[in-house]
């Protein structure tokens, strides 16, 4: 969903499979509303892409305290990971979210 195109769904599938046929789907909107479905998809990843580059980027450290105890013992179990977590503070569990940054 989306803000600009709302809880819409666009082009309909026609589910007739036969001896290697594959699923298409009938084009039912205009080439104006394409773009604009393209264009919103696009905004949408890449605002997306950010937000996940900006958390990885808050947490470095949680990520490579984590990697060190994955190559010390291969595995690592809920309790060792909330272990990790809290040395890192207690907001998310020791996470730095990215919502506040988008929001």
């Amino acid at each position: 969903m989306s803000e600009k195109l709302g809880p819409m769904t666009f082009g309909k599938k026609e589910e007739e499979i036969f001896l290697g046929r594959d699923f298409t789907q009938k084009v039912d909107y205009s080439e104006q509303t394409a773009i604009q479905i393209d264009a919103e998809v696009r905004r949408i990843l890449l605002e997306a892409y950010e937000r996940a580059k900006l958390f990885l980027r808050r947490n470095l450290e949680v990520l490579h305290k984590m990697a060190e105890t994955l190559l010390e013992r291969e595995s690592i179990d809920g309790a060792e990971i909330d272990a990790i977590l809290r040395q890192f503070g207690t907001e998310n569990g020791g996470l730095r979210g990215a919502a506040a940054a988008t929001a």
